[in-house]
């Protein structure tokens, strides 16, 4: 009883900011006015099929499937180096992946505006070296580029905590055993540091599959994915219906890569030691 109690909290904070605004846009996707009432069907669903919108959601999955990718090779090696007992600095190199989250990322995209403008720090330092200038804003790249910085400290905070917690001693059977670094690594790390990896895929896809304001300023309109589409409905066009049928899409589209994700972490715990 005294557990309940203490739950209750929880509970109602589950239930006030999840559950209650689920219910909503699962009720704002399926109403349809008509001049006879309100009436429940599927039109926005089938709306969703049209070939425009699934290419939309296409390239938005590739986007942040790009942009998971990067982040994960990029972060684990650096997560290895940090997790070094011999490491130096280890706590400044923590602060500099850290810091970046401390401040808006809405600033910190409108910096990386400033930096790849036309008339920007980047162009300026190509034009003085002699080198021709290019647009580097309003493309792919720039919103790749962008969420990868929004996101990498998302990627390689959980694996260096992963493999913070590995015991070394785990690490030195292996070799008694007569592993080499590429076996043991294999065997042992990667294993065992693949919970780590699997909650920074899954911090790293969802925000990128679901960006709007990166998009909107990097690409400056000429590039439109899916977490666009959904802005526009709610704030432009005032079509909730469609812009709740999007997002209970989105929603579903998202469980089920957790749920695939989590299988793998199963089976990753399931790996041996040597």
């Amino acid at each position: 009883m005294y557990k309940r109690y203490l739950a209750s909290p929880y509970i109602l904070w589950s239930a006030i900011f999840i559950v209650v605004p689920l219910v909503l846009i699962t009720y704002f996707s399926l109403k349809t006015e008509t001049a006879e009432g309100i009436t429940f069907t599927l039109d926005s669903y089938r709306r969703f099929f049209d070939p425009l919108y699934m290419e939309i959601l296409i390239k938005s999955i590739n986007l942040a499937l790009i942009t998971t990718i990067v982040c994960l090779i990029s972060a684990y090696p650096l997560a290895m180096i940090l997790n070094e007992k011999d490491m130096s600095n280890k706590t400044i190199i923590l602060i500099l992946i850290i810091l970046p989250m401390w401040m808006n990322s809405l600033m910190r995209t409108y910096a990386w505006m400033i930096l790849l403008e036309n008339k920007g720090i980047l162009n300026s330092i190509l034009e003085y070296l002699g080198l021709p200038t290019r647009q580097f804003l309003y493309g792919d790249g720039a919103i790749v580029f962008g969420m990868i910085y929004n996101f990498f400290p998302f990627m390689v905070l959980p694996i260096y905590n992963a493999l913070a917690k590995i015991d070394p001693n785990l690490i030195e059977a292996s070799y008694d055993l007569g592993a080499n670094k590429v076996q043991t690594f294999k065997r042992v790390t990667l294993p065992l540091s693949m919970p780590g990896v699997i909650t920074g895929v899954l911090m790293v896809f969802m925000p990128s599959l679901t960006t709007f304001m990166v998009t909107r300023l990097l690409g400056g309109g000429q590039v439109v994915l899916i977490g666009n589409i959904i802005e526009e409905q709610f704030t432009r066009t005032n079509d909730w219906g469609f812009g709740s049928a999007l997002s209970v899409i989105l929603m579903l589209i998202i469980i089920i890569t957790i749920r695939l994700m989590g299988k793998n972490e199963t089976l990753g715990r399931g790996g041996g030691i040597v």
